[in-house]
């Protein structure tokens, strides 16, 4: 892409405000130098990158790049087997401090994207990274511990430092002194820790004199006493700084086997603080990700130009490329037409950048190896240049390199020069680019360019609307209808005397009356079209949230009617259950009444009680099994308290109002209340006749308990107390279900199972005989058990 044409299309506006959202001076300096690609799969690259870091911005914040250094240059001097300073060292642990902060993010996200193979590939080095915090605290100060040799220099420098102190206070505290020192005090001139004595008495005070006050009246002797201990102090100041330069070497040396992970870290976080700045860029702008193209077409949905305020920006709607290759854009100025050009050019920029497009989902780009843009005012005062002729100049430029892989801009193209003259050249211009198949968008006034655009194939008119009652343009475009001037209008309501614009229209050529009533008509067509599909969207949308509520409310119901069937059936569940525990309860009583030789009254008392129990059960079973009766022909029939049944729920319920203009009725169900129509009510079936009772109590029981009872017992592993209670309940249910014989798994063991099994048969009244199994009935470990017959 040229220069001018970013420039023109102000893509480095936009390169500016991507760079202020990077962290890292790397970021920063990558990110102004992206340029747009050409390239469809490098750009879908960069487009998919820049919507999954988006993803993870949404899902969990933006990603912080602070502490991230940029390391380059001490990365050559580690490869050059340098050593690094505590500067250097400090901001590799930084940088290795925000690549594990980094990656950390990154495993924050289960989900699988085009990001995710870069944050688990980087390489933290924290060993290093702690190592590094460990020993430099800033780049002036080495932590005492960062190395015995360190930490035993610097004790004896406090040593010797401390005696040092201790001599010259000796001689500063003394009163036979004060009255030949300047002040009391300790300083230090050139590293040595001295005394201020006053100059007339220096010679009482025998060292080495280090400096003068200004005036001369204040000399600074080092004492005698201290010398050595000075010294001492100097030659423990250079041990430390090699002890210094050691542990710095260790460090350096630490790093350099890591250099080409340290190369990747740095690269990869510079990416993706370009990919999370472009993320960052599209959540400002509330942009999306646009569907890119190779066969040119462009359709924009709502775009929004983004150096505009976002609370002034009119959003547009632009198409081209589909049913036609060049759109000639007509209106009033300040209408808004330059800014659909820019629009249009920079969403292009932008997305081949990578960029995500302010405007709504499901907007298409399409990929051009060049843009040209020839828009604004150019005129060159240095070279000698009218306005026309710097267009022109650029013009031709673009005639020279155009073809069908571009996209070219025009803003008043042809203005500037005689107007029959200009219509002429861009009626010319625009013909040529056509034929050549370059795609267009050109903004004019000649009212033969709408002509040309009307009779052309490939070739669409729009225009920005304006709105002639208030005399402000309404910035919105308008494909496939020509624009007007609106001068006549305009002059009228400005207060110009209608005499004088019938007297202009007289001077218009039949031509341009008739172009101009051809507009007109194209106007009004559009506003009556627009009108009616408003009418039939606004219709569209009501049926659509009607379809919505019938469909929650038929969700509703589909969950009231299983709700209250799973109930039904719950209950009915529970109903069987109580019968069989009732029923295995009564067996137990009547079998140790029997056992008793308790008297026949009281047997056929509790005979009697379990078969009303039974017959109790299959009533509330049938109940909730009942079948719905006749539809209900004639709703006027209906009276509160009704029993219907609901057929699209499967419950019955009751009648509470009466049926109103559109047949609806509400039925109770319990506590429940539901309106359901007329058609979907049936009349309650009635009650079944009761059945003849074929059957005893004990006999129902016993078909009942058929269906649950095998044919043998397993207590192997139990011990006796858990095993007899547990057989002798299988021997009561399997000889109520009328079983023959049985078989109780016992095993060998210690044989204590099986007596304890033996010693229970022996007391129950029911049981007729019991015998160890055969070889192939499982020897000695299973008794079979024999029922007497006839019960």
């Amino acid at each position: 892409m040229k220069d001018r044409t970013l420039r023109t299309l102000e893509y480095h506006k936009m390169i500016e405000r991507l760079s202020e959202c990077a962290g890292s001076a790397c970021g920063k300096e990558r990110c102004r130098e992206i340029v747009p690609l050409t390239d469809l799969g490098e750009i879908e690259r960069l487009q998919e990158e820049t919507q999954d870091a988006l993803s993870r911005v949404y899902a969990h914040g933006s990603l912080s790049f602070s502490g991230v250094h940029d390391i380059r240059a001490s990365i050559k001097r580690l490869d050059m087997e340098a050593g690094l300073s505590a500067g250097e060292l400090l901001h590799m642990g930084s940088l290795l401090v925000a690549v594990k902060r980094i990656r950390d993010f990154g495993a924050g996200d289960e989900r699988e994207d085009s990001l995710s193979e870069r944050f688990r590939m980087l390489e933290p080095l924290t060993s290093i990274a702690n190592e590094i915090d460990r020993c430099i605290i800033s780049e002036e100060e080495i932590a005492d511990d960062a190395s015995a040799g360190l930490k035993n220099v610097r004790r004896q420098i406090r040593l010797t430092n401390d005696r040092i102190r201790d001599q010259l206070a000796s001689i500063v505290s003394s009163t036979d002194n004060k009255s030949y020192l300047q002040d009391n005090i300790i300083t230090m001139r050139d590293g040595r820790y001295c005394i201020p004595v006053k100059s007339e008495y220096k010679n009482r005070f025998p060292g080495m004199v280090h400096d003068q006050s200004s005036k001369g009246s204040t000399t600074f002797i080092e004492p005698l006493a201290v010398v050595t201990l000075n010294n001492e102090l100097r030659e423990l100041a250079g041990k430390e700084q090699e002890e210094i330069k050691k542990i710095l070497k260790n460090l350096s040396e630490m790093l350099v086997p890591h250099i080409p992970a340290l190369e990747f870290d740095m690269e990869t976080i510079t990416a993706f603080d370009v990919i999370f700045a472009r993320a960052m860029l599209a959540k400002s702008m509330n942009a999306t990700r646009p569907a890119f193209n190779t066969e040119g077409i462009i359709d924009i949905k709502k775009g929004r130009h983004p150096l505009i305020d976002r609370s002034k920006v009119v959003p547009i709607d632009i198409r081209l490329g589909d049913d036609f290759t060049m759109l000639v854009i007509t209106g009033p100025n300040t209408g808004g037409k330059t800014v659909s050009l820019k629009t249009v050019g920079l969403f292009t920029l932008m997305g081949q950048a990578g960029l995500h497009i302010p405007a709504f989902d499901g907007s298409r780009l399409a990929v051009f190896d060049n843009v040209f843009a020839d828009i604004g005012d150019e005129q060159s005062i240095e070279q000698s240049l009218s306005t026309f002729s710097s267009h022109m100049k650029n013009i031709v430029s673009i005639l020279r390199e155009a073809d069908e892989g571009s996209l070219v801009l025009f803003d008043e193209l042809g203005a500037g020069t005689d107007p029959t003259e200009g219509a002429a050249l861009a009626r010319a211009i625009l013909s040529d680019l056509h034929e050549r198949g370059v795609h267009v968008m050109a903004t004019t006034h000649y009212a033969e360019l709408k002509a040309y655009a009307l009779t052309t194939p490939g070739v669409c008119n729009a225009c920005c609307e304006f709105d002639v009652a208030t005399l402000s343009p309404t910035y919105r475009l308008l494909i496939g209808v020509p624009g007007r001037s609106n001068a006549f209008a305009i002059s009228g309501k400005l207060g110009l005397p209608e005499q004088l614009i019938d007297r202009a229209r007289g001077y218009m050529t039949q031509k341009e009356k008739s172009l101009d009533d051809v507009i007109e008509g194209l106007s009004a067509s559009r506003l009556e079209y627009e009108q009616k599909n408003e009418r039939a969207s606004e219709a569209l949308g009501e049926a659509e949230r009607l379809k919505e509520r019938l469909e929650q409310k038929n969700e509703k119901l589909d969950a009231t009617r299983e709700k209250i069937i799973e109930n039904a059936r719950e209950e009915a569940e529970k109903i069987l259950r109580d019968a069989k525990e009732f029923a295995d309860a009564t067996i137990r009583k009547i079998n140790k009444l029997a056992g008793s030789g308790a008297p026949m009254r009281e047997l056929e008392e509790e005979r009697g009680a379990l078969r009303e129990k039974l017959s109790g059960a299959g009533r509330k079973k049938t109940a909730v099994e009942k079948k719905p009766g006749a539809p209900i022909t004639d709703p006027s029939q209906l009276k509160i308290g009704d029993s219907v049944h609901i057929v699209s729920m499967g419950v019955d319920g009751r009648i509470v109002s009466l049926p109103d203009r559109k047949s609806d009725v509400t039925v109770s169900m319990g506590a429940m209340r539901t309106t359901v129509n007329v058609s979907d009510l049936r009349s309650a079936a009635p009650a079944p006749a009761p059945e003849k009772k074929e059957k005893t109590g004990v006999g129902a029981i016993k078909i009942q308990k058929a269906y649950d009872v095998g044919m043998s017992v397993n207590v192997i592993g139990m011990r006796v107390d858990e095993a007899l209670p547990v057989v002798e309940k299988y021997l009561d249910d399997a000889y109520l279900a009328g079983l023959q014989n049985v078989s109780v798994i016992h095993g060998r063991g210690t044989g204590a199972l099986c007596d304890a099994i033996r010693g229970l048969l022996k007391r129950l009244k029911y049981v007729s005989s019991y015998r160890f199994g055969t070889f192939h009935e499982g020897d000695r470990g299973v008794t079979i058990v024999e029922f007497k017959q006839g019960n």
